[in-house]
């Protein structure tokens, strides 16, 4: 199964939006049933529920998130995910802005059976822990 660039950009961009829209259970829905995502090779978290409590975790920290499709491109049932995150961290108030990318295995249904995400976590916590005077 291959999708088009043309479908899978849009993909990457309802995806987006899912996480935009601070709802967990819209993120989790584009993973099958028994799907995975693993973050910067951490635990393997497995089906659409497990999935939800990890996106509900990142709408506590940022309440105002805000995920933007940089890219998606594809090969046959695989996809990357390109995206960039941003918003205000809740405890700091620091203006977080990180890149990253999720690798993509995709079912007929395009459903995520597998995502294997990366950020550059040192960044992230520099940005998270930085004094106000550096935050934007």
């Amino acid at each position: 199964m291959a999708v088009d660039g043309n479908a899978l950009k849009r993909l990457g961009t309802a995806y987006a939006e899912a996480w935009s829209s601070l709802n967990p259970d819209s993120v989790a829905a584009f993973y099958a049933s028994d799907g995975t995502i693993s973050i910067n090779g951490g635990e393997i978290l497995r089906g659409r529920t497990a999935i939800s409590e990890m996106a509900a975790g990142f709408f506590a920290e940022f309440p105002d998130l805000q995920v933007y499709c940089d890219d998606a491109r594809g090969a046959g049932p695989h996809a990357i995910f390109v995206w960039t995150l941003e918003g205000h961290h809740v405890d700091t108030k620091n203006h977080v802005k990180i890149g990253g990318w999720e690798e993509w295995d995709l079912n007929p249904e395009a459903k995520v059976v597998a995502s294997r995400g990366w950020f550059d976590a040192v960044e992230y916590n520099r940005q998270i822990s930085a004094t106000s005077s550096t935050s934007g």
